[in-house]
C-alpha cells in the first residue's frame, strides 16, 4: 500500500476511458458506415496481402455476471448448428470479395464460448476456412475455452484442426468471489482443462485473471496469481481490471455493487498480482499482459513489433482483421465495421440479404485518426513514443500535439512519464495509468461526466 499513488493522483486519473484496442474506438461507430464500406474495403485489400480472421460465437452455457461480452445462453444444439452454418456462409462471402487463396496469418475464435458449437459444426467451419483461404503453416489458430464446459471430444478435435493456442478464464480462485461473480470454477477443473488441451498438442495456454471483483482482496488476488503461475504454468496471462458498465451490460447490475473494491484497493490488487507474476518468472507486456521471457509476445515487445487489436496484445502483423459472426468487428486501414450485434438479427440479415455483408455500423478513419492511432498503439505497446517523429512521417508538423503538453507535464510531475525532448516514456509507476496517458492524444475522448467506458483504474 505504501507504493500506491497519493489520493490526488487517483482523483486526477480516475475518469472513464476506453481500453484503446482500436482508434477510433467503438464509441465512435455509427450507422453511416456499414455493408457498402465493408464490401469496398475487402475488395480493396491488395492481392497477396495477408489477413487475419476473428470468428465470434455469442453462446455460453452460463452467463458470468461480470462479463461485458456479447453473449447469451443458448442450449439448443440445432440453433447452435444453425449459427455455425451462418458463419460458413459469411466466410464464403468474405472469401469471394478477397479473392481465392488469400493468405491468413491468424485465426481467432472468441465469444461467448466457441466450444458451444457442436463438434461437427466446428470442423465444418474450419474446413471451409482451409478450403477458401491459404492458412499459413505457422499461423496462430487460437480459441477461448471455458474449463467448466469443455466436452471430452473437443480437445482432440481442436488438436486435429490445427489449433495451437487456447485461452481460458480463471478470474479469481476465492470461492466467495466466484459465487458473487456468477462463475464457480475449481482449480481442479482448470488443471484438468489445461492438461487435456496440452495432451491434444495445443502448445500455448493463456489464462485470464481479473481484479476489482466483488469481495476480492489484495491477498486473495495475489494468491490466485501465484497459484495459477506455479500450478498451471501458462505461457501467457492477461490481467484485466473488472469493467463495471451496468448501463451497457444489464447483467452486471446483479453484482453486489457495495462489495466492489474502490480504486485504491483495485490498484493494490493489481500491484500484488504483478509482484506475484514477476516473482514467478513472467515479464510484463504492455498494460495488462504477462508472458514467459521466451514467448513470442515478449520478443515482439522487446523488438517494437507488438501490436494491439480487439483481442488485446498480439504478434499478428496482418494489416486487415476480418470479423465474422454476430457483433464481430473488422479492422481495415480505411476504417472499421461491426456486424449486426444480436444473433437473431444477424441471422435475419444473412438470410434476407444473401448478396451483402452483415455489417451495420462502423467508422471511417481520417488522416488525423491514423496519426493519433499510431501514436496511441505504440504508446500502449512500447510504453514510449515519439509523437513528433510519427507526425513527420505522416507529413504533419512536429507541433501537431501542442495541446497535449500540459497533461504530459502533469503526468511527469506525478511520476507517470519521463519527457525526453519529444519522446514520452512511461515509467513502471505509470504502467497502470497507460490508458490515461494514451487519452492525452485522443481527439474523440468524451468530456468529463459522459459515461461511455468503464473507470480507468
Amino acid at each position: 500500500m505504501d507504493m500506491l499513488p497519493p489520493s490526488d493522483v487517483l482523483v486526477r486519473y480516475g475518469g472513464n476511458l476506453p481500453r484503446y484496442t482500436s482508434y477510433p474506438t467503438a464509441a465512435q461507430f455509427d450507422a453511416s458506415v456499414g455493408a457498402a464500406e465493408a464490401d469496398a474495403w475487402l475488395r480493396a485489400v491488395p492481392a497477396g496481402t495477408p489477413v487475419s480472421l476473428y470468428l465470434h460465437v455469442p453462446f455460453c452455457d452460463v452467463l458470468c455476471l461480470f462479463c461485458g461480452c456479447n453473449s447469451s445462453v443458448v442450449r439448443d444444439a440445432d440453433l447452435r448448428a444453425a449459427y455455425a452454418r451462418l458463419l460458413i456462409d459469411e466466410v464464403h462471402r468474405v472469401a469471394a470479395r478477397l479473392g481465392a487463396g488469400r493468405p491468413v496469418r491468424h485465426v481467432q475464435w472468441g465469444g461467448g464460448t466457441p466450444t458451444t458449437l457442436p463438434p461437427e459444426s466446428m470442423r465444418a467451419v474450419m474446413e471451409t476456412i482451409h478450403r477458401l483461404f491459404a492458412v499459413e503453416a505457422d499461423a496462430e489458430i487460437a480459441i477461448e475455452l471455458d474449463p467448466r464446459f469443455l466436452p471430452d471430444d473437443y480437445p482432440p478435435l481442436l488438436g486435429a484442426l490445427g489449433f495451437n493456442r487456447a485461452s481460458l478464464g480463471v478470474q479469481d480462485l476465492d470461492p466467495a468471489v466466484q459465487a458473487a461473480s456468477g462463475r464457480v470454477q475449481s482449480l481442479e477443473q482448470t488443471e484438468d482443462c489445461v492438461r487435456r488441451v496440452r495432451a491434444a498438442g495445443i502448445r500455448s495456454v493463456n489464462v485470464d485473471l481479473i481484479y476489482g471483483l466483488p469481495y476480492q482482496t489484495v491477498d486473495g488476488a495475489g494468491d490466485t496469481a501465484l497459484t495459477v503461475a506455479e500450478v498451471l504454468r501458462p505461457e501467457r496471462l492477461a490481467v484485466f481490471g473488472y469493467a463495471h458498465v451496468p448501463w451497457k451490460q444489464k447483467r452486471q447490475a446483479l453484482l453486489p455493487e457495495a462489495a466492489l473494491p474502490p480504486p485504491v484497493e483495485r490498484l493494490a490488487q493489481r500491484a500484488r498480482i504483478d509482484e506475484a507474476l514477476r516473482l514467478s518468472g513472467y515479464s510484463a507486456v504492455g498494460l495488462d499482459h504477462y508472458a514467459r521471457p521466451d514467448d513470442a509476445l515478449c520478443l515482439a515487445a522487446e523488438t517494437g513489433h507488438l501490436r494491439r487489436n480487439f483481442q488485446g496484445y498480439t504478434v499478428d502483423p496482418a494489416p486487415v482483421l476480418v470479423g465474422i459472426g454476430a457483433s464481430a468487428i473488422s479492422n481495415f486501414p480505411q476504417g472499421m465495421t461491426q456486424n449486426v450485434p444480436a444473433n437473431a438479427f444477424y441471422a435475419r440479415a444473412m438470410e434476407t440479404m444473401p448478396d451483402s455483408l452483415p455489417a451495420v455500423r462502423g467508422v471511417c478513419r481520417t488522416g488525423d485518426d491514423r496519426l493519433r492511432g499510431e501514436v496511441i498503439e505504440r504508446l500502449m505497446c512500447d510504453l514510449q513514443v515519439d509523437p513528433a517523429a510519427i507526425g513527420t512521417r505522416h507529413g504533419i508538423s512536429a507541433s501537431w500535439y501542442e495541446s497535449a503538453w500540459p497533461a504530459l507535464r502533469q503526468a511527469e510531475m506525478d511520476g507517470l512519464v519521463v519527457l525526453d525532448g519529444p519522446v514520452v516514456r512511461v515509467t513502471e509507476k505509470g504502467r497502470p495509468f497507460l490508458r490515461n496517458i494514451a487519452a492525452v492524444f485522443d481527439a474523440h475522448h468524451a468530456p468529463a461526466g459522459v459515461k461511455r467506458h468503464a473507470g480507468a483504474l
